[in-house]
């Protein structure tokens, strides 16, 4: 049998139907094997994690085939609890593959002590960035007779007075004392002296 003889052959349609279906199996099961290793079509919502301790967040990462790797503990918030979740990547709700690392930093224990800024005879306008760059918050004003205006007299924390240098909790309130700007200098009274006229004397 000649070459053009065996192409036109049904041998040859056969043989050759038989390796198209061999190829579209393989590659129907190699698709098949892809979309199961990289679990195609399938993503899990990330649960929310804040507030939760680490083991609580671990508990809810199981449950859905997620892991969770601590980045940093952040400074104290308030609104959280100590040691628990305040940020995480990817945010809740988000959809991603199982397997996932969840990345996530935790709350610090409590506020860290601070050293209280020099603010005293510095302007109000003044001594507030000074308190913010050191983490303080401005409490109450009041004010009390002074030359200069809203000069920092004294400054005050939960009630106690403090100098520069002093250690405060992170987040406190400062309250200030400041001058009210009433106090000058009094003018003398200017003295009259009042002269009498030279008596005429009688010739």
């Amino acid at each position: 049998m000649t070459l053009k003889d065996f192409l036109t052959s049904k041998v040859f349609f056969k043989q050759l139907a038989i390796a198209l279906v061999i190829v579209v199996v393989v590659i129907f099961g190699l698709l098949q094997y892809l979309s199961y290793a990289t679990n195609h079509g399938e993503e899990i919502p990330v649960p929310d994690l804040r507030k939760m301790t680490l083991e609580k967040a671990e508990e809810a990462l199981d449950a859905v085939d997620l892991e969770y790797v601590v980045l940093d503990t952040v400074d104290f918030r308030a609104e959280y609890p100590p040691y628990t979740i305040v940020e995480q990547d990817p945010l809740p709700k988000v959809n991603v593959k199982d397997g996932r690392k969840v990345y996530v930093k935790i709350n610090s224990k409590g506020f860290a002590a601070v050293s209280l800024p020099d603010i005293i005879q510095k302007t109000y306008r003044a001594a507030i960035p000074s308190l913010k760059s050191a983490g303080l918050e401005e409490g109450k004003k009041t004010y009390k007779p002074y030359l200069a205006k809203d000069v920092v007299l004294e400054v005050w924390v939960n009630g106690k007075k403090l100098k520069a240098g002093d250690k405060v909790m992170k987040s406190s309130k400062v309250d200030l004392v400041l001058g009210d700007g009433k106090t000058g200098y009094e003018e003398p009274e200017n003295d009259t002296i009042k002269t009498s006229e030279p008596e005429s004397s009688e010739e």
